[in-house]
C-alpha cells in the first residue's frame, strides 16, 4: 500500500531515530503507517460529514467511520508498541531491545 506524504515522513523519521533496519521491524513500521493513513483518511471524511447523521427514521447515529478511526488507531499504537517505540529513543544506540 502506498503511504501518504505525512505517513512517509513520520515513518522515515522514526526509522532513522530508532535505527530500524531489520526486516521484521520495517514490516511492523509499514503496517503501523498503513493503519495511520487509514485513520487519517477516515478522520478527514468524518470532519467533512460530521460525527453523527440521521437515519431514515430520523434517529441520530454515529458515523460508521468512527469505528474505522478507533480500530486503525489501535492497530497503529499496537504496532509501535511491538517495536518498543512507546518509550523515548536512546540517542545513538538504535532501537531499544525488548
Amino acid at each position: 500500500m502506498k503511504l501518504s506524504k505525512e505517513a512517509l515522513g513520520l515513518k522515515d523519521r522514526i526509522k532513522t531515530e530508532y535505527g530500524i533496519v531489520d526486516e521484521g521491524g520495517l514490516l511492523l513500521l509499514q503496517t503501523a503507517f498503513e493503519a495511520f493513513d487509514m485513520m487519517r483518511k477516515a478522520q478527514r471524511i468524518i470532519n467533512k460529514d460530521g460525527l453523527t447523521f440521521k437515519d431514515r427514521f430520523y434517529q441520530v447515529k454515529t458515523h460508521p467511520l468512527c469505528n474505522v478511526v478507533r480500530d486503525a488507531r489501535a492497530q497503529f499504537l499496537q504496532a509501535l508498541k511491538q517495536l518498543n517505540l512507546d518509550i523515548e529513543p536512546l540517542k545513538g544506540i538504535g532501537r531499544p531491545g525488548s
